[in-house]
């Protein structure tokens, strides 16, 4: 089933950059940037980490905050964040459940890598704004990944 803009948004509890849990609730009462990426240090994924990264603090002046989502974990999560200077915590989404919930793995997209003997999902891109009450705001399904925090600014 495809998000629609009205829908509550899917409720997640996952692990974050610093190995600490954080729940959709946990941002309740500001609006939220859940961006969904493909891999972790790859030139389109560094470049809209780099985009929303550069324009964080304009972001966050609109009251919201930025989570990015990929199916890398947590140690590949640690080294895209020191090696960009990422701000803001990127969700290891090892199982794929949250990508999966929100149509950006499995039947609503995303696609199958292999490495080594390990096969796993990686996230197609795609941006989710969350409201304040937990409702989906906007969808962005092809996010310009150079211009990315221009295209979520227009449409806080």
């Amino acid at each position: 089933m495809k998000l629609k803009i009205g829908d509550p948004a899917p409720q997640f509890s996952a692990t974050i950059t610093d190995g600490g849990t954080i729940k959709l609730s946990d941002y309740f009462g500001k609006k939220l940037v859940l961006y969904f990426y493909p891999m972790d240090d790859t030139p389109g994924c560094t470049q809209q980490a780099a985009s929303l990264r550069d324009h964080y603090q304009e972001i966050r002046g609109k009251d919201t905050e930025i989570l990015g989502v990929s199916t890398q974990d947590v140690a590949s999560h640690q080294r895209f964040t020191e090696k960009c200077n990422i701000p803001f915590p990127l969700v290891a989404d090892t199982d794929g459940a949250v990508s999966r919930a929100y149509g950006a793995l499995g039947g609503g997209g995303g696609l199958m890598g292999k490495i080594g003997n390990n096969l796993f999902g990686v996230a197609t891109r795609m941006t989710v704004i969350i409201d304040e009450s937990g409702h989906i705001a906007r969808i962005i399904d092809h996010p310009d990944t150079a211009n990315h925090a221009e295209e979520v600014l227009k449409l806080l």
